[in-house]
């Protein structure tokens, strides 16, 4: 079996035209943001409070006490917002949906002022020939919901198709793609299992059971989303990493696919073979929640897509108490996260996908990076660390597309400065620069490395 350089070296001598321009007709080239990190106006018509307002408030959860209240304002200056990714040549944005803002209290009395921002802004993107790729959850858990129990609740997961039902019958009949989740592993394991993200919850087995719930939700809510919206395309984002062990030894060898079986087994095997992965099941076996007949078989709904965020990779080693950590790699480039640059590892992703899962098509949701950054005397911002990361991670993309993966598409994260959770507004991802006493927005040079990017392909 030749690797896959070799058959990207052999496709781009027998068909240059097609190694070169691998990127196919109607590929999606966009920009992701989330409702919380850039809306604002938390406190503006109806909206209610969700669990990252409430964690924000908590003394010492976020970096200088920062908050979403008013993030990019982009509830008001969507439209300058959409005028951005118009001259950036994108043609797909993707965006949350506010879950308090929509159902302030999570089910029950909608609050109309709340579609009708989404409305507003579906109809500015499709206006500008941009589709809207919408998630309905990212992470804005409305604190009602989270005060009967949350995520590990099972009756979270019938409030979350009441909001997919209420979503889909507004803006269905404009919106055909949709995520149901972004990052379960996430939501459910640094937000219940570690109480680094709202709401702040330490519990192996609050995890466990919200990971099972959200991706119970997800699978019912696929349903929903196909009788509302006329032609749907429904997926889910997974936040993957590539596990590589430190060294060839057992020990690092375990480690290494422990972390895989947490991140990425645990709910691609859930997803696309309605199983959890034995050994993951095996480890935490006092903690798994009660899985009802039938729950795996509506977790693994058939997927029209499924969106992949990708960062960095692991490379992991076992520690002497048993434990594992992650391993900084010495003279490797490094992002202001403290997240080794490692476009090839993308690449890996991709291909294993496609071998061992074979989804019927992948959208690379989110990928970016934070570095410093500062406007020069003249107002401009120059960030050729972020410009040779886009260049290298779409790279990336094309080079698995040669090799016969499906992408369908690519999402920068993210098009605007934002608040980044518990760093709050200390790290800076966007392409688009936000000077936040003023809520300016001044695109960086990346901005424009991408326009060019999306042009060249």
């Amino acid at each position: 079996m030749p690797s896959d350089d070799r058959v990207i070296r052999d496709l781009a001598a027998s068909d240059p035209v097609g190694a070169q321009g691998a990127f196919p007709v109607g590929f999606s080239w966009g920009a992701a943001t989330s409702s919380y990190q850039t809306e604002g106006a938390v406190h503006e018509d109806g909206r209610g409070e969700s669990i990252w307002d409430r964690f924000c408030a908590t003394p010492g959860a976020v970096r200088n006490g920062e908050d979403g209240t008013i993030a990019c304002d982009s509830y008001h200056r969507y439209r300058e917002d959409v005028a951005l990714l118009h001259e950036l040549g994108a043609n797909a944005f993707r965006f949350s949906i506010s879950w308090p803002r929509v159902l302030p209290t999570g089910r029950g009395a909608v609050n109309e002022a709340g579609l009708d921002f989404y409305d507003r802004l579906v109809d500015e993107l499709l206006a500008n020939g941009i589709e809207p790729l919408v998630t309905l959850y990212h992470w804005e858990l409305p604190s009602a919901l989270e005060d009967a129990g949350g995520w590990p609740e099972r009756r979270t997961v019938e409030a979350f198709v009441e909001l997919a039902e209420v979503v889909g019958r507004r803006l269905g009949d404009r919106v055909s793609r949709w995520i149901t989740h972004n990052e379960p592993w996430v939501a459910s394991w640094l937000g219940y299992g570690w109480g680094m993200h709202a709401p702040g919850r330490a519990s192996v087995e609050d995890a466990l059971a919200a990971a099972h719930h959200l991706l119970l939700s997800h699978g019912l809510a696929c349903e929903v989303l196909r009788t509302c919206s006329r032609d749907a395309h429904v997926g889910i984002a997974l936040d993957l990493t590539e596990a590589v062990p430190a060294t060839s030894g057992e020990e690092d060898i375990a480690a290494a696919a422990e972390l895989d079986g947490e991140r990425n087994r645990w709910f691609l095997d859930a997803i696309f073979r309605a199983e959890y992965p034995a050994d993951v099941r095996e480890r935490f076996v006092s903690s798994v929640p009660p899985i009802a007949e039938g729950d795996l078989s509506t977790i693994a709904a058939p997927l029209d897509f499924l969106g992949v965020n990708y960062y960095t990779r692991n490379v992991v080693e076992r520690t002497p108490d048993g434990g594992r950590r992650t391993v900084p790699q010495p003279g490797a480039p490094h992002t202001e996260m403290g997240w080794e640059v490692a476009p090839q590892s993308l690449f890996n992703i991709l291909v294993r996908l496609r071998d061992e899962y074979a989804p019927p098509s992948i959208a690379i949701t989110e990928n970016g990076a934070a570095f410093t950054d500062v406007r020069r005397e003249d107002g401009s911002v120059v960030d050729p660390e972020r410009c040779a990361y886009l260049a290298d991670h779409v790279e990336a993309v094309r080079r698995a597309l040669v090799a016969g993966v499906p992408v369908s598409g690519y999402f920068v994260w993210s098009l605007l400065d934002n608040f980044e959770w518990t760093e709050g507004y200390s790290k800076r991802f966007g392409i688009v620069y936000v000077d936040y006493p003023t809520l300016e927005r001044v695109p960086k040079s990346s901005f424009y490395r991408y326009r060019d990017l999306i042009a060249e392909k």
